[in-house]
């Protein structure tokens, strides 16, 4: 076993790409990878590669044809091995040295770090992120796994409470079984790094059920963990059909542990049937959700409308407006609004729409074909409901990808359909108010409670939005996206998630039971034979 390096955690710098060397590098991995592609995508239980019970292909969202590779998935009766399996492996991981299961996080980082251009391309390929988009995804990914090894030899440390004398008081945790990880698509190695990650250092074995939009990058993810070391059946990659073996899974007595993240119906479902107590259970499950957002920017009189209308394009239509933090709402005193409106359309103009396997190109595609038809539903619902202030065109060569161009709405009511609810996609509703109260109140108005953030010059509307935006994540002069492992660490309250925030310190205390052992040690003599087995 190798020695810990526990030095001062520090984030993984992303990847300048505007170096000729580095353009190189990532071109290259590109051309390597489409030489990987369709590939058969097994089962991993136990160790062991297993067909699923039938094989789905996943696509490339830009190029439908192109196949990334053919996913095997699960069955109800591979997702009660897997389980088992789990399980059965829990008993030896729990009792495994933390130093050791940090360690394998530790090593998990270092393969990423080595196959990180790799990883990035498989991103860019099965899931329409650009490059700079993929490469901070794996960086975050590598900041989990340092942060949380780190976090864990902390919380593994036995506390002494109180000072009493004749009396001993220990407080400790133990990890609580089986966690089933339920992954998005939209940051494929990142979230999944980081749930399952949490899971694994604090010595709960896991299932791995990603979307099968990214179940070959997730494939990739299970691939780095057995290579760092983890015990055959601690990490167990189910890819499948949700309606399948995602509630064979949430329901399953020996599940201990639901950590998901993707829409507030399919995570209020979790947690109602994780609530659901088995006959032959003797816990309640532990259900950690992250469920999305409708985040707003408010922008007033004394904001930079340079830097404000900067990071309101990069907040709503970075990676296609596909992020639970995306900004979907701006909220603009009236006296600045058309100046800003302005400015906004002229710079989302200036937007490159390409495939995102080119260095140049900003918005790629939709994940899918039905999120396209979804998002082409709500701009015609944004059409009733708003003014078209922009509304650009998809270049007829990219047309066979699933591609929907920005679209900014003006004079939206704040408590319109396409400022109320959750789009995941380049559409903007740009609301007008006639104070900074207002625009508080329009901000506050949604369901969600994820991301905001605010542009202004004003320190007294600065300090209002500090007590008064309800939000998990404010941002305050700058983009609203792009949380960072240690320094930001993210989640959100109301229907916007469930939990401590993820890359906190809180965040490893949700897989963990906590516990307490005081013993009087004012003994009246020993007993003359130790009878301890």
């Amino acid at each position: 076993m190798n020695a810990l390096n526990l030095s001062a955690f520090r984030n993984e710098p992303v990847m300048n790409f505007s170096l000729v060397e580095n353009q190189q590098a990532m071109r290259k991995a590109i051309a390597t990878i489409r030489k990987e592609l369709d590939k058969e995508y097994f089962l991993v239980i136990g160790g062991n590669a297993k067909k699923g019970v039938e094989v789905k292909s996943s696509e490339n969202p830009a190029i439908p044809a192109e196949i990334i590779g053919r996913i095997h998935f699960a069955s109800e009766d591979d997702t009660k091995e897997a389980v088992a399996v789990a399980a059965k492996s829990f008993e030896k991981w729990a009792r495994t040295p933390v130093a050791e299961r940090a360690n394998c996080l530790l090593r998990a980082a270092e393969i990423m770090r080595t196959r990180r251009l790799e990883l990035s391309a498989w991103e860019i390929l099965e899931c329409g992120k650009n490059w700079e988009e993929a490469d901070a995804d794996i960086c975050e990914a590598i900041d989990f796994l340092e942060y949380y090894a780190r976090e864990t030899i902390q919380l593994a440390e036995k506390k002494l409470l109180g000072d009493v004398p004749g009396e001993t008081n220990e407080y400790f945790y133990e990890p609580r079984g089986v966690a089933a990880i339920v992954s998005p698509w939209n940051f494929p190695v990142a979230i999944l790094t980081g749930m399952s990650s949490a899971a694994l250092v604090t010595g709960n074995t896991v299932i791995i059920k990603p979307s099968s939009q990214s179940s070959v990058t997730a494939a990739k993810l299970t691939e780095i963990y057995m290579k760092a070391g983890m015990p055959p059946g601690v990490v167990n990659y189910l890819p499948g059909k949700g309606s399948v073996i995602g509630e064979i899974v949430v329901k399953h007595p020996k599940v201990a542990l639901i950590v998901f993240t993707g829409s507030v119906e399919v995570g209020l479902r979790i947690n109602k049937l994780a609530a659901e107590v088995k006959e032959e259970q003797n816990f309640v499950k532990q259900v950690i959700t992250e469920m999305g957002g409708k985040n707003a920017i408010i922008v007033d009189s004394t904001a930079d409308l340079d830097e404000a209308v900067k990071g309101i394009v990069i907040s709503a239509f970075g990676y296609q407006g596909q992020k639970c933090s995306a900004c979907s709402r701006v909220v603009v005193l009236e006296d600045i609004y058309d100046a800003l409106l302005n400015r906004l359309i002229e710079a989302t103009r200036s937007i490159i729409i390409g495939k995102p396997d080119e260095p140049e190109t900003f918005l790629g595609p939709l994940i899918d074909r039905n999120a396209m038809a979804k998002t082409r539903e709500y701009i015609e619902i944004g059409k009733k409901e708003g003014r078209v202030a922009l509304e650009m065109d998809i270049p007829p060569e990219l047309r066979q990808g699933y591609y929907v161009a920005p679209v900014i709405f003006a004079d939206v009511s704040p408590d319109s359909r396409i400022a109320q609810e959750e789009i995941f996609a380049p559409v903007l509703a740009v609301i007008k108010v006639s104070h900074f109260a207002e625009a508080l109140r329009a901000a506050n108005s949604t369901r969600f409670a994820l991301t905001g953030g605010v542009y202004s010059r004003t320190p007294g509307n600065i300090e209002l939005a500090k007590r008064e935006f309800k939000v998990g994540n404010l941002y305050i002069n700058r983009k609203i996206t792009g949380a960072v492992v240690g320094r930001q660490p993210f989640g959100g309250f109301r229907l916007s998630g469930m939990g401590s925030k993820a890359g906190g310190e809180d965040y490893l205390r949700q897989f963990l039971v906590p516990r307490t052992i005081t013993e009087n040690t004012m003994r009246h003599g020993f007993a003359p034979i130790d009878t301890a087995d």
